[in-house]
């Protein structure tokens, strides 16, 4: 299912050195967080993501594609930065 409320079988944990430990339930939370929290902007897995998350919430990707995007771009920020554990 996607759309504005839905959300992921398992939420998807991130530490954040400064920033603590977050628990992301769906592609809502993740785009809040891409916008408000991340540590690395730049990137091309941050782009797709923060364009996956949408997709989702507006019902034109599926969850598991936003989720895989938003793993992805943690993967980038903590390879960018070293500010980011998941």
């Amino acid at each position: 299912m996607s759309g504005p409320k839905s959300q992921w079988g398992k939420p998807v944990e991130l530490t954040t050195i400064g920033n603590g430990s977050h628990k992301i339930a769906g592609p809502f939370e993740a785009l809040v967080h891409l916008s408000e929290n991340w540590p690395a902007r730049q990137g091309l897995y941050f782009v797709k993501a923060r364009s996956a998350c949408r997709g989702a919430l507006a019902g034109h990707k599926t969850v598991e594609e936003a989720r895989a995007a938003f793993e992805a771009a943690a993967a980038e920020a903590r390879a960018q930065s070293g500010a980011l554990r998941y």
